[in-house]
C-alpha cells in the first residue's frame, strides 16, 4: 500500500493534538501539506481515519486501530536509532509521575533496584501530566493515581494504597487536629488542579458538595492553601513529597483511600517494564506497604492523575 512513515506521525500528531491546525504545528509543516498527507493514507489504504465535523475531529474505529500499531512502529524505530548512536549500555527505563511517585518508598525502591539491577538505570521525572509521554512514547512507565474508561491502550498494575489527606492552612481551625472527617473539610473551599487532582466535587454526596478553586498545578495549589484562600484533599505521597511550612496534613477517616498504579503501554516499551513491575511490588510488600483492593488492575484510558 506504499505507506510511508510520514503518514504514521501525521496520524498519530492528529491524535495527539485534536485539531489539524495544531498537529501541523507540532509537526512543523503547513495545514494543507498535513491535510494532504491524511488524504493520501486514507486514499492508499481505502478507508476514513478521521471523522470530521465543522466542530470536531476523531479518529474513527479503523483509525484508532491504526494509530495504535503506529505508535508502537514510531516507538520501536526511535529506540532502535537511539540505540544505534548512543553509547554503549542499555537504554535507561524512563519512569514519570505528576505530584508524587509512590510517596516514602519511592527512594528505598530505586536504591534498591539500583542496587540489584545496575545494569538498567531508571530515570525519573516529575511532569503535569504524565500519560502524555507514555503515549508518545517519551516514558516507559508513570505512576498514576486515578483511573477512567478501557480503551486508551494503557495497562496499569495497581501498587498500593494510600491513605487520603486534607491540607488546610497552618493556624486553621483544623490544623492542630489528629485527623478529620470530609464534611469538615468541605465546609470550607477546596482547591482543586486543573491538571493532575485525585480530587473533585463527586468525593462529597450530593447537596453537601463544597465551593472549589480551581489552580493549574501543584506550586499554585499549595500556596492557595498556605495563604488560607482554600484547603485541598490529596493522596499520602504528597504530604511526603511536598512539605511546607505553612501547610499542615491530615489523614481523613471516612474518606477511601487511593490507589497507586504503574500505568503502561499495552505493547511494553522497554524490555525491563515487567521486571520492574515484579520488583516493585515485591519491594513494597516486604516494607509493608498497604496493598491494593482486588481489581485494581485494568487496561485503562487517560484521567485525572495525581494530586
Amino acid at each position: 500500500m506504499n505507506v510511508e512513515l510520514r503518514h504514521l506521525r501525521a496520524l498519530v500528531a492528529i491524535d495527539d493534538e485534536g485539531t489539524i491546525t495544531d498537529a501541523a504545528r507540532t509537526l512543523r509543516i503547513t495545514q494543507p501539506a498535513l491535510s494532504r498527507t491524511l488524504e493520501q493514507l486514507e486514499g492508499r489504504l481505502g478507508v476514513r481515519l478521521v471523522a470530521r465535523t465543522t466542530r470536531s475531529l476523531a479518529l474513527t474505529p479503523a483509525g484508532r486501530r491504526l494509530c495504535a500499531h503506529a505508535r508502537r512502529i514510531l516507538r520501536q524505530l526511535d529506540d532502535a536509532l537511539a540505540e544505534a548512536v548512543a553509547p554503549s549500555g542499555p537504554r535507561p527505563l524512563r519512569l514519570v509521575f505528576a505530584w508524587a511517585a509512590l510517596g516514602r518508598h519511592t527512594v528505598p525502591l530505586l536504591r534498591a533496584w539500583r542496587t540489584e539491577c545496575p545494569e538498567v538505570p531508571v530515570r525519573v521525572r516529575r511532569v503535569d501530566d504524565p500519560e502524555a509521554p507514555l503515549r508518545r512514547g517519551e516514558a516507559d512507565l508513570a505512576f498514576l493515581r486515578t483511573r477512567s474508561g478501557e480503551d486508551s491502550g494503557m495497562v496499569h498494575h495497581a501498587l498500593v494504597r494510600e491513605r487520603r489527606m486534607a491540607a488546610v492552612p497552618a493556624g486553621h481551625r483544623l490544623a492542630e487536629r489528629s485527623e478529620v472527617r470530609l464534611a469538615e473539610v468541605g465546609r470550607e473551599v477546596v482547591a482543586l488542579c486543573a491538571t493532575a487532582s485525585t480530587t473533585g466535587p463527586e468525593l462529597w454526596p450530593a447537596g453537601r458538595r463544597p465551593a472549589t478553586l480551581d489552580v493549574p498545578g501543584v506550586d499554585e495549589w499549595l500556596t492557595a492553601i498556605a495563604t488560607g484562600e482554600a484547603v485541598g484533599v490529596t493522596a499520602e505521597g504528597t504530604a511526603h513529597d511536598h512539605p511546607h511550612p505553612g501547610v499542615r496534613y491530615l489523614p481523613i477517616v471516612d474518606a477511601g483511600p487511593v490507589t497507586v498504579h504503574l500505568a503502561r503501554p499495552a505493547e511494553p516499551s522497554h524490555p525491563a517494564t515487567a521486571a520492574f513491575v515484579d520488583f516493585a511490588r515485591r519491594q513494597l510488600a516486604s516494607a509493608g506497604a498497604p496493598s491494593p483492593a482486588p481489581g485494581d488492575n485494568h487496561r485503562l484510558s487517560p484521567g485525572i492523575l495525581d494530586g
